[in-house]
C-alpha cells in the first residue's frame, strides 16, 4: 500500500463533503481497520464493566475501570506526544497496536482459566490504556498524512464517527457475547481485533517523515511552552479538562446504575452503551455545520445542557426504557464536544509540535475523565449513586457559566496557524 496521492490544497469547497476523506486509500484502510480495532475496544470495555460488578459491589471499583482506562492518558500522554513527534509515526502506532495485541491476549487467557479478580483487572484496563496513550497522538498526528488539510475537519469527524459507530454496535456486541458464554470471549475477541490494524500499518509505506529529533523531556518541555503560552489552546485546555471531569459521571457510574438502579442485565447495559453510540453517529454528520451556525461556544452550551438533562433523567428513572432514550442524546452531546474541541486544537497546532499539542489536549481532557470518573464513584459510595449524578449536574451547570467568562473558548479564526 503506498501512500495515498494528495489533492492540491486550494481544491474546490464544493467537492468536499462528509465522506470526501474516504478518496484517499490510505486513509479509508485505516479507518475501517481502526474500526474493527474500536469495536473490539468496545467489547472489552462492556465486558470490564460488567465482570467487575460482578466481581465487588464497590461502586468506586466499577468506576475505576474507566478510570484505569483513561488515567494512562492523562499520566503518558505528554511523553506520548513527543514520542509522536520524535520518531515515524506509523512505526509508533504499529508498537503500540503490538503491545495491546500481547496485554489484550494475556487478559484473555486469564480471564478463561478465571484467574482474573477486581485488582488484576485493572491492572490489565491500566496496561491497555498506556498502549492507547501511545497509539493516540501518533493516530491524529498522522492524519495530515493520509487527507490534504482543507479536508483535515472531515477526517477527524469521520474518525469520530468510526468510534462512535464502534460505540452503537460494540456494546451490544460484547453484552451478547457475555450472555453466550462469559466476559473471557469478549477479551478474545478484543484481542483479534488489533490485527486488521496492524495488517493495513505494515502495508502502509508512508513517506519518511522530516524529524528534528530532540530529547523527549526538553521536548515535552518545548511543547508545554508553546501550548501554556498560546492563549486559544490554554483556555482549550481548560474547557476540555473541566467537560472531561464532569461528564465522566454518567460514563463511570452507568455500570452501576444498569445493575443496581435499574436492576437490568449485561444485555441491558450495552442496549443504553449502544444507544449513545448510535446518538453520536447521528450527530457526529452535522457538527462541522452547527459549528458553522453557532461558533465552538454555542456547540458547547448545547452538549452541557444536553448533558445535564441525561444525567438527570438517569438519577431519577428506574428502568431501562426511560433511561436509553436519553443514553441517545447523550451520545450526541458527546461526539459535538470532543469532534471540536478536538478540531480546534488541530487547527491551532504547527506542525512541528503537532503531536505535543494534541497529547497535552489529551491528557488534559481524558485526565479529567479519569480523575472524574474516580471522583464521582467515591461520591457514590460515601452517599449514593442519584446524589453523584446530581452532584456532576449541578458543578457541570455552575462551572460552564463561569469558564464561560473567565476561559471562552476561541472565535472562529482566532489562533489558527498559517499553514492551515
Amino acid at each position: 500500500m503506498t501512500e495515498a496521492g494528495q489533492d492540491n490544497d486550494s481544491e474546490a469547497p464544493a467537492r468536499l463533503g462528509t465522506f470526501s476523506p474516504f478518496r484517499y486509500p490510505v486513509y479509508r484502510a485505516i479507518w475501517i481497520a481502526n474500526l474493527c480495532s474500536n469495536l473490539g475496544s468496545m467489547v472489552q470495555s462492556v465486558a470490564a464493566a460488567w465482570l467487575m460488578t460482578e466481581l465487588t459491589d464497590s461502586n468506586l471499583l466499577i468506576a475505576l475501570v474507566q478510570s484505569s482506562a483513561s488515567l494512562p492518558i492523562m499520566l503518558f500522554g505528554l511523553i506520548a506526544g513527543a514520542i509522536a513527534d520524535n520518531y515515524d509515526r506509523r512505526r509508533v502506532m504499529l508498537a503500540a497496536q503490538f503491545a495491546m495485541l500481547v496485554i489484550s491476549s494475556a487478559l484473555a487467557v486469564m480471564s478463561w482459566l478465571g484467574m482474573v479478580g477486581p485488582i488484576a483487572l485493572l491492572a490489565f484496563t491500566l496496561s491497555v490504556g498506556v498502549g492507547t496513550a501511545l497509539n493516540s497522538p501518533a493516530w491524529q498526528a498522522a492524519v495530515r498524512q493520509t487527507v490534504p488539510k482543507n479536508e483535515l475537519p472531515q477526517a477527524i469527524a469521520l474518525n469520530s464517527m468510526s468510534f462512535n459507530t464502534a460505540r452503537s454496535v460494540g456494546p451490544a456486541l460484547g453484552g451478547i457475547l457475555i450472555s453466550l458464554w462469559d466476559s473471557s470471549l469478549a477479551f478474545t475477541v478484543n484481542a483479534v481485533s488489533y490485527l486488521a490494524l496492524i495488517f493495513v500499518l505494515l502495508r502502509w509505506k508512508a513517506e519518511p517523515p522530516q524529524i528534528s529529533r530532540r530529547p523527549i523531556f526538553p521536548a515535552i518541555g518545548v511543547g508545554l511552552r508553546y501550548c501554556l503560552s498560546s492563549g486559544p489552546i490554554r483556555r482549550l485546555l481548560v474547557r476540555g479538562g473541566f467537560l472531561g471531569f464532569c461528564i465522566a459521571g454518567y460514563q463511570a457510574l452507568l455500570p452501576a446504575v444498569v445493575g443496581e438502579q435499574l436492576g437490568g442485565s449485561e444485555i441491558d447495559y450495552g442496549l443504553m452503551l449502544a444507544a449513545f453510540g448510535v446518538g453520536s453517529i447521528v450527530a457526529a454528520p452535522f457538527v462541522r455545520q452547527l459549528r458553522q451556525r453557532v461558533e465552538l461556544e454555542g456547540v458547547l452550551a448545547m452538549s452541557v445542557v444536553i448533558y445535564i438533562f441525561t444525567m438527570s433523567v438517569v438519577a431519577e428513572v428506574h428502568a431501562v426504557v426511560w433511561a436509553a432514550p436519553v443514553a441517545f442524546l447523550a451520545g450526541m452531546a458527546w461526539v459535538a464536544i470532543m469532534t471540536s474541541l478536538s478540531t480546534a486544537m488541530q487547527f491551532r497546532s504547527p506542525e512541528e509540535v503537532l503531536g505535543r499539542c494534541l497529547s497535552t489536549y489529551q491528557a488534559v481532557t481524558i485526565g479529567g475523565m479519569a480523575v472524574g470518573a474516580w471522583s464521582w464513584g467515591a461520591v457514590a459510595d460515601l452517599t449514593s449513586l442519584p446524589f453523584a449524578l446530581h452532584a456532576a449536574s449541578a458543578l457541570l451547570a455552575f462551572g460552564t457559566l463561569v469558564l464561560w467568562r473567565l476561559a471562552p473558548v476561541p472565535k472562529a479564526g482566532e489562533g489558527v496557524v498559517a499553514t492551515d
